[in-house]
């Protein structure tokens, strides 16, 4: 296998960094037409989020075992179920990507400005 450089802490807080001026784009009320191509990527079935970041933590549930004294100390074994299970909800969203395929396919109205709270 290939060796795979790591990321650098500061590239991990570039991708939040882009995920958060996705959230913030979000609220400003784009457009329909404009919003979906930014979630296809990001909910794509195979290399989108749910899947990385459940593929993420996964492996690191998986390098936590690995490299832990043994036998686990209750506490290493419960982080290690909490990833494991964290990883196993994120990849289960992978079905969002067929939501947002389903929502391409339909009309939307213009944008409507939001309600201004009084």
């Amino acid at each position: 296998m290939p060796h795979t450089p790591a990321p650098s802490p500061d590239q991990i807080t570039q991708a939040t960094t882009t995920l958060a001026q996705v959230k913030h784009y979000l609220r400003t009320n784009p457009a329909a037409a404009d919003m979906l191509p930014l979630l296809a990527p990001l909910l794509d079935e195979d290399t989108g989020m749910p899947i990385l970041l459940g593929d993420v933590l996964r492996s690191a549930a998986r390098l936590v075992a690995q490299q832990s004294p043994h036998p686990l100390p209750d506490e290493t074994r419960r982080i290690i179920e909490g990833l494991r299970e964290a990883a196993q909800d994120l990849t289960d969203w992978h079905i969002l990507h067929w939501d947002i395929e389903r929502l391409g396919n339909l009309p939307f109205d213009a944008p409507h400005p939001p309600a201004r709270r009084q």
